[in-house]
């Protein structure tokens, strides 16, 4: 080889360096026009963290654990408090989204956020602030039976507003205030039970799929999606469903001391606005949230209060109309996912305004 070959030679290698990381060959090839520079320290930098991070020597998660729930001041600077708790979305005691979703299980937070406020003796009053279609029976009586234990220890006063909507599990929950109160524009009643049930029978036909169940007894089944509903099987849930309709309007009728005769009215299940509601003796009055926060203070004989809310440490909470974790009521209505909510076909009871 000539001299000046040896010379190419060491000119390519200098353009060219190799460097060999888990078995991965990674070329770094430097144009003709620049000559070869040792990295500056930053990219040393970089580069040593890249490496500890694919060594294991850094861990990081991807999906960091919820924090506790913090008290945040969105009103006021006095020394006692009126807690504000949202009740936004379908009412459920589960959550089935993905690994990025943030929200919380509703059933848990209220509990966790009736926990925090039981043990805050500055905490004098509690303002529901509703925005919700329903949700699941069961669900929906566990947050009422939990503010109702919540108001016979504390012994504060608890005022229902009503947003956008307030209907049926939603109306539900509403009826544990002291003082109900709904916009001019709520929607809200809906005091019924109602059963979804998904049918899959034709649509398995037309795949030339047939289902079949080796089952104990005649009953075991009942409600299956793949095959019809006898008529003792429709009696046996409508039995169900009448005695929750009556747990309903027994809640009702003991919460806003109306009589049989008057709830004959709504027993249809219809919706009514925030108007209606109030001829009805649904709710106390209409008017919006500031009212709300009014009347716990008056209720609570209090002359100035601090208006707070719980929410985890990375949360934004502002003002009184501040979101928390949760779809809005209209929002989660217009999402509702049937499949869910039945759980791939079997049977649920539901709380539910569901048009």
């Amino acid at each position: 080889m000539t001299p000046e070959e040896k010379k190419g030679v060491f000119r390519q290698a200098q353009r060219e360096r190799i460097f060999s990381f888990r078995k991965i060959a990674i070329n770094l090839r430097l144009s003709k026009e620049r000559t070869f520079r040792l990295a500056s320290p930053p990219m040393i930098l970089a580069f040593l963290t890249v490496s500890l991070f694919f060594t294991g020597c850094v861990s990081l998660s991807l999906f960091p654990q919820k924090m506790p729930l913090r008290e945040k001041t969105v009103q006021g600077t006095a020394a006692d408090k009126i807690l504000v708790v949202s009740i936004s979305g379908i009412i459920s005691d589960g959550k089935d989204g993905g690994v990025w979703d943030r929200d919380d299980d509703l059933v848990a937070r209220i509990k966790e956020e009736l926990t925090l406020a039981a043990e805050d003796e500055h905490i004098k009053a509690l303002l529901l602030r509703i925005n919700s279609p329903g949700g699941t029976v069961t669900a929906s009586d566990i947050i009422y039976h939990e503010i109702m234990a919540f108001k016979e220890k504390r012994k504060i006063p608890v005022v229902a507003v009503i947003m956008d909507l307030g209907a049926s599990g939603g109306y539900y929950i509403a009826v544990t205030g002291d003082r109900i109160i709904a916009h001019p524009t709520s929607v809200t009643g809906s005091v019924g039970v109602i059963m979804l049930r998904v049918s899959a029978e034709g649509l398995l036909q037309k795949i030339g799929v047939e289902a079949s169940a080796i089952k104990s007894g005649a009953k075991k089944d009942i409600g299956s999606p793949f095959r019809p509903m006898t008529e003792d099987e429709r009696a046996i849930f409508q039995s169900m469903i009448n005695g929750f309709f009556s747990r309903f309007l027994d809640v009702v009728s003991k919460g806003r001391s109306l009589p049989a005769d008057q709830l004959k009215v709504i027993a249809d299940g219809r919706v009514v606005t925030g108007p209606q509601a109030l001829q009805l003796g649904l709710v106390d009055q209409v008017g919006y949230l500031d009212d709300g926060i009014a009347a716990a203070k008056k209720l609570a004989g209090l002359t100035d209060a601090r208006v707070i809310m719980y929410a985890r440490s990375e949360a934004y909470r502002n003002n009184i109309y501040s979101l928390t974790n949760g779809s809005g009521g209209l929002e989660a209505l217009a999402r509702l996912d049937i499949m869910t909510l039945v759980h791939g076909g079997s049977p649920q009871f539901l709380y539910l305004w569901m048009p």
